[in-house]
């Protein structure tokens, strides 16, 4: 055990934060514009499959492919999160008009 290797650890904390970030991001975003949004996250995870195979760093690529798979997953979770806001399960924004 000569060395201690970190990298592991960041890129598991790294995949946390975002995986948090995201969660939140879900919610508002149906909340304000609803699932018609889905179009920036596909951009988002393309912007980040493209990243992770040209950066160099292997890290750092492996963190752009956390961000992507994470943004490609998002678009799954913002339609779910229609219908939970349809079960009432979150608040609907008042100033949106929903299809009943």
């Amino acid at each position: 055990m000569e060395y201690i290797h970190f990298e592991g650890l960041l890129i598991g904390i790294t995949t946390f934060l975002i995986i948090g970030l995201f969660h939140p991001m879900v919610v508002k975003a149906e909340y304000y514009w609803g699932t018609k949004c889905w179009w920036v996250f596909l951009l988002w995870g393309i912007g980040g499959v493209i990243a992770s195979l040209f950066v160099c760093n292997i890290h750092l690529s492996a963190v752009c492919g956390v961000f992507a798979f994470s943004s490609f997953w998002t678009i799954k979770e913002l339609f779910e999160q229609k219908g939970r806001v349809r079960k009432g399960w979150f608040p609907k924004n008042p100033k949106r008009k929903y299809p009943e």
